[in-house]
């Protein structure tokens, strides 16, 4: 069936086979090696009939086909996010003048969390070439560069999700953009003088200052190394509207199926004023039998609720109102092969 999603024919959705090079800065697979992209869903570590550890997780690429749980835990050395992110640390990249690196976090490590910034989390590294951008929903996370990896053990209780995209030189200019009207909290970061011509953006956010923004929201396609096509949607504190009804759910004609953070008290309901829905899914069903409430999973993401149209987002903002005032973002794509991973986690969601 033909999807009903406006924007998908403006983006030529295509899937690519690309190649990434072992050398260069990329995300990195379970075992160390380059990978396009991947997703890792961390386990809470209540779940509904049993008490977990908090630090097994899921993993998902285009290679593996579906959720794998994997063999290792998030707070050890091995997996995907200790690889990636040991091109920074043990490759001591930040001590480099011939690459770029942010770690940003509303709630960073060692530091005093502010509410000044956007509610934005992740980390980029990238040359010339090519890098990374990692983008996730784990406070205090991740550590200082050249203190090295540490999962922090307030990352152990709830769910969190992390979309990590390798990309060409040539987006990350896009990127900063995007980065500009989220107004991330950089805590660790250097934009070294051969990149500021094509980065004033982030270097100015490396320095503490917010760009003039030339309105309140954007979006952007974006395309990995490989070819996987993604749209990055931002917005700033001055558009004040729940990012996933008020915006993103009408622009990709789609109703959605949101997993926020749901603290009683605190989480907008279900909402269906506008022509196309959002909708808060309640509890998540893991492959197998392991299930969870919603208010155990800090993770942001939300799936279209027709199955043809195949829409996965991945973000930063919970639909709670508070946050209507806060800057941030959805990473979101039309692969066939992501909307199942997600689209079968969703056990009960709330309707109007």
């Amino acid at each position: 069936m033909a999807t009903r999603c406006r924007f998908c024919s403006q983006l030529g959705i295509v899937l690519l086979v690309g190649t990434v090079c072992g050398a260069d800065i990329s995300c990195r697979n379970e075992v160390g090696e380059p990978v396009d992209w991947f997703i890792i869903y961390k386990l809470p570590r209540y779940k509904i009939g049993e008490v977990g550890s908090g630090v097994d997780y899921m993993y998902l690429d285009s290679s593996v086909g579906s959720w794998q749980m994997s063999k290792f835990m998030v707070n050890t050395s091995q997996g995907a996010l200790p690889s990636t992110l040991n091109q920074l640390y043990m490759g001591e990249a930040y001590k480099s003048n011939s690459s770029v690196y942010a770690l940003y976090n509303d709630a960073p490590p060692i530091l005093d969390y502010h509410l000044g910034y956007g509610h934005t989390k992740g980390a980029l590294l990238f040359d010339h070439s090519q890098g990374f951008w990692l983008s996730h929903s784990v406070p205090h996370f991740p550590m200082f560069a050249e203190k090295g990896y540490v999962y922090p053990s307030s990352g152990k209780v709830n769910g969190q999700t992390a979309l990590c995209v390798t990309y060409r030189y040539e987006q990350f200019l896009h990127i900063a953009q995007q980065l500009a009207y989220i107004f991330p909290r950089f805590y660790n970061c250097s934009v070294p003088a051969a990149f500021v011509a094509d980065l004033p953006h982030l270097a100015q956010l490396c320095e503490g200052s917010k760009p003039p923004l030339a309105s309140d929201k954007r979006v952007e396609q974006l395309s990995s190394i490989g070819g996987e096509k993604f749209v990055s949607f931002v917005k700033s504190e001055h558009f004040v509207d729940d990012i996933y009804t008020g915006w993103v759910a009408q622009v990709l004609d789609a109703d959605l199926l949101v997993e926020t953070w749901q603290r009683p008290s605190h989480e907008l309901p279900s909402n269906c004023s506008l022509p196309k829905h959002a909708l808060n899914i309640k509890r998540i069903q893991l492959p197998g039998s392991v299930q969870f409430q919603s208010h155990y999973d800090h993770s942001k993401w939300c799936v279209s609720q027709a199955y043809d149209q195949q829409v996965t987002c991945l973000g930063d903002l919970n639909r709670e109102k508070a946050q209507m005032w806060r800057g941030g973002g959805l990473v979101c794509t039309f692969n066939p092969l992501i909307y199942k991973a997600f689209r079968q986690l969703v056990d009960w969601y709330i309707g109007c």
